[in-house]
């Protein structure tokens, strides 16, 4: 009843008012049925049609009230009513007054619901952005008339670059936002003027003259309230500083507070292409290109310093700031940003709710979460605009008079304030929830047992003291962890520690020692884990990921203290410490599809002229796969047979993407080769030995031959720069070979060998399949075609896969003279066992040893050359499991010497398979293997000695 008779009063003073003005208010049922809403819902709006009577007929005769804006005519229509003015008071005039009727427009279409909050946000942000940018536009020219124009070194003139911040930089503007603005300009030099200026004193006074211009009080009001205390050094730093030394500034000084500030920063005016240059230069600082779980401490801390003043004030009430308010939720979606921003280019985005999409796609947050946390997101931010809408105030705090109470709740579409609350606090609940989720403190505290640690790790104990403790909680030689726990506190890394990393690996020691205490290899584990602790104890942020994420913790000493080679890796490249994050993942390696999916995914991320980030992506990759299937080995949860097949994957689905990339590069600056067809490039690469034949190991280079399908040699390129075929393919060849084995900061990609391509290192890095086919059928040695059995297209164009698969079936079926192979075979294998075998009395080699792996390989070799002329089926395959299967099958072999066989080699491999995840030389003590080695030993001197291969005599072999 209150409200319907103050509607009443207000609808006679509004109507009164236009009559002065020689005006009547519209007939129209709908605007009169919307004012009512409006009007209830904003007294600012009530005051400026009193004020202003003519204002709401003009937006309602122009049907601004009803339609939504296109993109860019708010600029457009500021734009117009700023042509021909002249001086800065004319600017701020009209500024005003275009500021007046649009919020008057966006407050009508936002409480009437005819805009949805995505419109209310982006029209507040384009009011902004045209504000700044067409204000500026006329401030600059007339400052540079007035100064004259400012100018580097190089006499180039030198434009304003404005950083929105916030919600601004965000494109979320609320109805009543300030605007946080940092001001840069490119480089030093001086003005031209008949006074000569710096340009730091140019700009600044640029600068003031814009803020006046935007936030000075007049009788027209203001445009927008301008902060500009985000900028360096805040209110002691200059208005406006150089690109160089902005970029210094957040190199060297900045804190973490202005990091996560910086995530939402957006060029809003001024020089875009400098705006570019600028926003390059400080994504580095905001964006680290590892994993940064340091960003969730300093989150959680500043919340916390957030929620101490609010306590003080007593101001719980307030819906952006107190608990389950809309600063929470956007601390989630940041701390995201911050942590996986630099690895994932996609989370380098301003809004929060694409952000929070982001998140469920990428599986970091629960779809139910993300979609609570949206759905409270957008109501939070229509009770703000709600509460700001009623006098343009920038408050953020519910109302505690009853009667705008139910203005509020009655904005918001609820009968009364009880209703409303229920829902507010339901919402608010759920977001102090889920912030409480992700920014809980797992390990802030030290638990009971790890306790006796922190005194140890402090110092705190003396020797006899700190070596009871360890031996207490699962240390068999505490005299010895002791040394090294001493050995890293008073290490050099350890000693230059700022003081708040010097906390951070305080914090974790205790929490660390507990868990390898608990391990099942506690003195094999702890010095390996210390020593990646003393490599990466100066990058703060892996610390940071092992205190905040007590599964990576567990894991690493898990793996750590069964592999020094998964130790060592991670040493080496402490960034693959984020595979440890989910077990899930890290024991499920993928499979080729899911392999090429995937890398194609991440470098789809990354600039198609960004060869050195792709290069690095393609590294990560390697690594981050390889370290899987070393985990799910060490968990046994795949067998050895499948390590290699995993492996072998791997480095399929990497060489197949350097060829994609090699290729469009080629293309790009000379482009297709002839007979090209879409989605081929023409060009090959066959896989020997471990990667041809399926076996590849952890560490394996890749032996491999390239090849192309251009028979015609006089043939050209057809783009811009042609080049004949053979350079076109010998420079990709040059290009693949660079990215595979350039050391980059995450090391090489793979060793690789090409000299089995024909004519070796002498010949042609590329041949074509002519050439390599009759290089094959007329100068390859035996031990040649003993490689071809082993050799297949790993990855390029299925045409070519086909046609060398034809080749090569010819080479290796051709009938030969079966002693003559026997004795080129045995020949060569002695000249690489004099030339490679490592055996001693002590140790036996267990590649090149007598009854090793090659023999087992040069074995099965033998025997396809032997007899592939007439057993078509021994053409297949190019792993020696599925060839010696093959050979039984056929009677070849004995059933049960190729049982045997396949036994033995299966257990050399997986012995030579341990010894690299023990980071170990494939040796063994000579007393080992020894029955293995026997039977092989006399398996081949049965096979490479007698006049014939007969069934008898492996089977008398095989029963000794």
């Amino acid at each position: 009843m209150e409200l319907d008779q103050e509607h009443e009063k207000q609808w006679h003073q509004w109507c009164e008012k236009l009559a002065d003005a020689e005006l009547s208010p519209p007939q129209d049922r709908a605007f009169i049925t919307q004012l009512k809403a409006v009007w209830e819902g904003s007294d600012f709006v009530v005051q400026v049609a009193n004020r202003f009577p003519e204002l709401l007929p003009e937006l309602h005769q122009q049907g601004l009230l009803g339609g939504r804006y296109e993109a860019g005519e708010m600029a457009s229509r500021l734009a117009d009513r700023l042509t021909g003015i002249s001086d800065e008071q004319a600017l701020g005039k009209q500024l005003r007054q275009f500021r007046r009727l649009q919020m008057v427009r966006i407050i009508w279409r936002d409480l009437t619901g005819l805009a949805d909050l995505a419109e209310t946000l982006e029209d507040l942000s384009a009011l902004a952005d045209a504000s700044i940018e067409l204000a500026l536009q006329q401030l600059y020219d007339w400052c540079c008339n007035e100064m004259g124009v400012p100018r580097n070194e190089q006499g180039e003139a030198q434009p304003l670059v404005v950083l929105g911040m916030g919600k601004l930089g965000a494109r979320e503007l609320n109805l009543s936002s300030d605007i946080d603005l940092i001001f840069a300009y490119p480089q030093s030099g001086q003005t031209d003027g008949a006074r000569r200026l710096t340009n730091e004193q140019f700009f600044i006074r640029l600068c003031q003259k814009l803020v006046q211009a935007l936030d000075n009080h007049t009788a027209d009001g203001f445009v927008f309230r301008v902060d500009t205390r985000l900028r360096p050094f805040g209110t002691v730093g200059p208005l406006a500083m150089s690109f160089s030394a902005m970029e210094s500034y957040y190199g060297s000084q900045a804190r973490e507070w202005e990091r996560y500030a910086m995530i939402k920063a957006r060029v809003v005016a001024g020089d875009t292409d400098a705006g570019d240059e600028l926003m390059g230069m400080l994504r580095p600082f905001v964006y680290r290109r590892y994993l940064d779980f340091s960003a969730i401490e300093s989150l959680r801390e500043m919340k916390q310093l957030i929620s101490s003043e609010l306590h003080k004030k007593g101001m719980a009430a307030n819906i952006k700031l107190g608990p389950g308010g809309i600063r929470e939720i956007e601390f989630i979606g940041q701390a995201f940003q911050l942590i996986r921003g630099g690895r994932d280019k996609d989370l380098q985005t301003r809004p929060i709710l694409p952000v929070l999409k982001l998140l469920k796609e990428r599986a970091l947050l629960p779809e139910y979460t993300v979609r609570e946390l949206t759905e409270a997101y957008k109501f939070l931010r229509l009770v703000e605009n709600r509460i700001q809408a009623w006098q343009d105030k920038q408050t953020h705090l519910l109302p505690s008079d009853e009667l705008l109470r139910l203005r509020l709740a009655r904005s918001m579409g609820f009968d009364d304030w009880p209703g409303f609350s229920e829902v507010l606090e339901q919402h608010r609940k759920r977001v102090q929830g889920h912030f409480d989720m992700v920014f809980a403190a797992p390990q802030a505290e030290a638990d009971q047992q790890s306790q006796p640690f922190a005194a140890l790790w402090n110092d705190l104990l003396d020797d006899e003291q700190a070596e009871s403790v360890l031996h207490q909680y699962g240390f068999r030689a505490p005299d010895q962890a002791l040394h090294l726990l001493n050995h890293l506190r008073n290490s050099h890394a350890c000693r230059q520690l700022s003081s708040k990393g010097r906390e951070r690996l305080d914090q974790l020691m205790p929490l660390l020692l507990q868990v390898v205490g608990q391990s099942e290899s506690a003195d094999a584990a702890l010095p390996r884990v210390l020593n990646l602790l003393e490599a990466v104890a100066r990058r703060t942020a892996y610390i940071a990921l092992l205190i905040e994420n007590p599964m990576v913790l567990s894991q690493l000493v898990k793996l750590a203290g069964i592999s020094p080679w998964v130790a060592s890796m991670l040493t080496r490249h402490p960034i693959l410490m984020d595979e440890l994050l989910d077990p899930r993942r890290l024991y499920s390696p993928l499979k080729r599809e899911a392999l090429t999916e995937e890398l194609g995914d991440q470098l789809s991320r990354i600039d198609a002229d960004d060869l050195e980030s792709q290069m690095e992506r393609l590294r990560q990759f390697a690594q981050s796969n390889r370290l899987r299937v070393a985990a799910a080995d060490i968990a046994d949860q795949i067998p050895l047979m499948v390590v290699s097949d995993y492996l072998t994957w791997i480095a399929e689905s990497i060489i197949d993407q350097v060829i994609q990339l090699s290729y469009q590069e080629m293309v790009r600056r000379h482009g297709h080769p002839p007979g090209i067809e879409p989605g081929e490039s023409g060009f090959a690469v066959v896989g020997y030995g471990k990667l041809g034949g399926i076996e590849l190991g952890f560490g394996s280079d890749l032996d491999m031959v390239f090849l192309h399908g251009c028979a015609d040699r006089n043939a050209y390129t057809n783009g811009r720069k042609p080049v004949s075929v053979d350079v076109f393919y010998a420079r990709m060849a040059q290009r693949i070979i660079h990215i595979m084995t350039t050391r980059t900061p995450s090391g090489i990609l793979y060793e690789v060998d090409m000299r089995l391509r024909p004519n070796g290192n002498s010949g042609m890095m590329v041949a074509s399949l002519e050439t390599f086919e009759t290089y094959q059928k007329n100068s390859a040695w035996t031990w040649e075609h003993q490689a071809l059995v082993r050799a297949r297209v790993v990855a390029g164009d299925a045409r070519l896969a086909e046609r060398f698969d034809e080749i090569r079936r010819g080479i290796i079926g051709a009938e030969r003279d079966g002693e003559k192979l026997r004795g080129e075979v045995v020949e060569m294998r002695e000249k690489m066992r004099s030339a490679l075998d490592k055996s001693s009395q002590e140790l036996f080699d267990l590649k090149q040893g007598r009854g090793g792996i090659v023999d087992i390989e040069f074995m099965v070799q033998y025997t396809v050359l032997r007899w592939a002329h007439h057993h078509p089926e021994l053409l297949v395959w190019t792993d020696n499991i599925r060839l010696l299967e093959t050979l039984s099958t056929l009677g070849l072999l004995d059933n049960h010497a190729a049982d045997r066989m396949m036994g033995i080699y299966k257990v050399l491999r997986a012995v030579y398979h341990r010894s690299a995840l023990q980071d170990q030389p494939a040796l063994v003590e000579s007393e080992k293997l020894a029955e293995e080695r026997a039977l092989v030993q006399d398996l081949w001197s049965c096979l490479m000695h007698n006049d014939e291969l007969n069934e008898r005599s492996f089977h008398d072999v095989d029963n000794g």
